[in-house]
């Protein structure tokens, strides 16, 4: 089983559920280049583009033939790329409260995209608090603070404020516009797992998915919780992946 975090998350995303996987499943996760402990190189390309080859490439150095797949945010357009444009296979994808279809991002998002240049060099303590009020933005139900903490860590440094913004200046949505009309033709089961009350995405985005994938998926709303199922209660998303694991 490969986990696979979105932004501005990290792999700490799913620490919650890692232990309980863990018990069935050999469970593999990692940073995004540009995202938590990995590098954050100024000239790194991280856009959703490498983000999909990255991951075909990881599936390799694993040497996963068909692994099971949850993704998580732009996780999901990363996995999907990686599937439908670079040859990944999967025995099944879980997807939840992901970045699949445009337009995607939030009015933030958009704004700080068209501005990164406004944005970069921000004394650290005003964009502690710009970083701090986005991430907050994502829920719908208090999480720990350590949690919030450690979720906001990796954007404080002086190479993760810079790779912060770089994420919105290399945001295209071209890169899902590319593989949207190949969703009917996955080669795997899939499963879409929403956060009702997403701020960020709206629950009939994850409907629309549905509809565009078709026949070999399955559809469950999470009550109760915002974007980062995964972390507002960790109980329920376990409880919902039971059924849809191989036991």
């Amino acid at each position: 089983m490969v986990l696979a975090h979105g932004w501005p998350w990290s792999s700490y995303a799913w620490h919650k559920v890692i232990p309980a996987l863990a018990r069935s499943h050999r469970v593999y996760w990692y940073d995004m280049p540009g995202y938590g402990r990995s590098g954050k190189s100024p000239q790194q390309r991280t856009s959703l583009d490498v983000q999909g080859e990255v991951f075909a490439d990881l599936l390799h150095h694993w040497k996963l033939n068909q692994p099971t797949v949850i993704a998580h945010d732009f996780g999901g357009a990363s996995t999907l790329r990686a599937h439908l444009l670079h040859g990944a296979d999967f025995q099944r994808l879980i997807l939840m409260n992901v970045v699949a279809l445009r337009p995607w991002g939030s009015a933030f998002f958009d704004h700080v995209g068209r501005h990164v240049a406004a944005f970069q060099g921000l004394p650290p303590h005003i964009h502690a608090a710009i970083v701090r009020a986005y991430i907050e933005g994502a829920f719908v139900t208090p999480i720990d603070a350590d949690d919030l903490q450690a979720l906001i860590d990796p954007w404080l440094t002086p190479d993760g404020a810079d790779s912060f913004y770089r994420q919105f200046d290399q945001a295209d949505e071209a890169y899902t516009a590319e593989v949207e009309p190949l969703y009917g033709t996955l080669r795997c089961p899939a499963h879409i797992l929403w956060g009702r009350d997403d701020p960020w995405i709206p629950l009939a985005r994850g409907k629309a998915l549905h509809a565009a994938i078709g026949g070999k998926t399955t559809f469950a709303v999470l009550p109760d919780v915002g974007h980062m199922p995964q972390i507002e209660d960790a109980d329920a998303v376990l409880e919902a992946l039971k059924s849809l694991l191989p036991k």
